[in-house]
């Protein structure tokens, strides 16, 4: 999925395989948008690895425990806030970009995935706020990476995100 123009602000997620532009949905998730561009206007994001990827689902990334922190306390971390649940109509389709959360569906704060393959389980409770419009195979490298029980990666993942004005 390519294309040119954006209807606004896009979010570049660079990595070592390259990047992923994404494109948001502020008419239909304006908060989280807000708190992710937010976060990446601050720096939040930056050194922050995609700590679980799962073939043939998603890659999840935004945890600042994933900066220092042990192994085992990757995917607990947040910006120290939680954002209320914005669920809309948009599908997990390959590409999208939605918020984590615990079993609390109001407990989302920094942690983001990005699906690989349609999720439609998902649908409805999980905040999708945004798209990828390119560099999803940056993703499929992303998810084809020799992981853990835990899902992480051996390797490390970092990422630094930058907001992009029109």
């Amino acid at each position: 999925m390519s294309t040119t123009a954006w209807a606004g602000d896009i979010a570049v997620i660079q990595t070592k395989f390259g990047d992923m532009k994404i494109e948001f949905f502020e008419d239909k998730a304006p908060g989280h948008v807000k708190n992710f561009k937010d976060l990446a206007k601050k720096g939040f994001y930056d050194g922050t690895l995609f700590h679980r990827v799962i073939p043939g689902f998603m890659i999840q990334g935004g945890d600042p425990n994933t900066k220092s922190q042990p192994r085992e306390m990757h995917g607990m971390g947040g910006p120290g806030y939680t954002i209320n649940a914005e669920f809309n109509d948009i599908p997990h389709d390959r590409g999208i970009v939605s918020m984590a959360r615990s079993q609390d569906p109001n407990s989302a704060g920094s942690q983001f995935f990005i699906v690989v393959k349609d999720a439609h389980f998902l649908d409805g409770n999980y905040t999708v706020f945004g798209r990828v419009v390119e560099g999803m195979e940056v993703a499929d490298k992303i998810v084809s990476q020799r992981r853990d029980h835990n899902d992480n990666p051996f390797d490390s993942i970092s990422m630094k995100v930058i907001i992009k004005d029109k």
